[in-house]
């Protein structure tokens, strides 16, 4: 199946679950969804925003229609020092990822490394056991400098 059909399935998905919560799949709502499907990483709504500013999408219904998606499952909400970074949680590439936050820089990396999700697999399950839980979503988040903004500091000694 070529890329161009797997994303029409995507949008056939997603028109789907937003009618049935009761919303129309708008031109705006496919718009904002395609962004997150070709984004290389998390997006803030200002992101989204300035990516389809010339489609005369507004500030206002990013925010909005970002708010619907999160409701839905459709992303997931990353805040960090206040500030909102979106990923879709749904056909997201990695189901169970960690994250990291540069505090030079802001960027959020996904990680990805498979022993690290079989580590927390294992302490999921631990966690679970001890506490008679059942866990259906985590987020972790890791601070440090990456690896540019490291060099960056390096070279400024």
């Amino acid at each position: 199946m070529n890329g161009v059909a797997l994303t029409e399935d995507k949008f056939a998905f997603f028109k789907r679950l937003i009618e049935k919560k009761g919303f129309k799949f708008t031109k705006q709502r496919k718009l904002i969804l395609e962004q997150l499907f070709i984004a290389d990483r998390h997006l803030r709504v200002e992101d989204i925003y300035e990516r389809l500013k010339d489609t005369d999408i507004g500030l206002a219904t990013v925010y909005r229609n970002m708010k619907i998606f999160a409701d839905m499952g459709i992303v997931k909400e990353i805040i960090v020092d206040g500030i909102s970074y979106y990923e879709l949680k749904i056909f997201s590439k990695k189901p169970l990822h960690i994250h990291f936050q540069c505090i030079q820089c802001n960027d959020i990396i996904d990680v990805d490394e498979r022993k690290v999700a079989l580590e927390y697999i294992k302490l999921n399950k631990i966690v679970e056991d001890v506490n008679d839980l059942a866990i259906y979503d985590v987020d972790i988040m890791f601070a440090g400098l990456c690896g540019r903004c490291r060099e960056a500091e390096y070279q400024g000694q």
